[in-house]
């Protein structure tokens, strides 16, 4: 076993924790939100910082749940608002009540799914 290969076993095992702390961290915010708003935008703002380090993607549903823009974790109803429009193109809009920040998610590619399923 040479170099490289020991070097590419320790970046896989490198971003396998990377994704097990951003997970972690998510979960405590979404658990401590209720309780502490701060504490769960720190949370965020380390998963973040974990995330950038390692240079790992996040999942699709921890990544629609932060503000892009102000870092806070969101949740509809208490600190985001979010719609569904169907113009000019099927997409989710959800507004940091923070902030005031708008990010706009296209579900074309749900639908399409759905229909094929039918």
């Amino acid at each position: 076993m040479g170099k490289r290969d020991i070097r590419r076993r320790e970046q896989r095992e490198k971003k396998k924790i990377a994704r097990e702390r951003v997970e972690t961290l998510f979960t405590l915010a979404e658990r401590v939100f209720p309780y502490d708003e701060d504490l769960a935008n720190r949370y965020v703002e380390i998963a973040l910082a974990v995330q950038q380090k390692a240079k790992i993607r996040l999942p699709r549903k921890w990544k629609r749940r932060y503000c892009k823009k102000c870092h806070s974790f969101l949740v509809p109803g208490k600190n985001a608002r979010v719609r569904l429009r169907s113009k000019p193109y099927p997409h989710v809009v959800i507004k940091c009540l923070n902030c005031g920040h708008i990010m706009r998610y296209p579900y074309l590619r749900e639908k399409k799914a759905k229909r094929k399923k039918s």
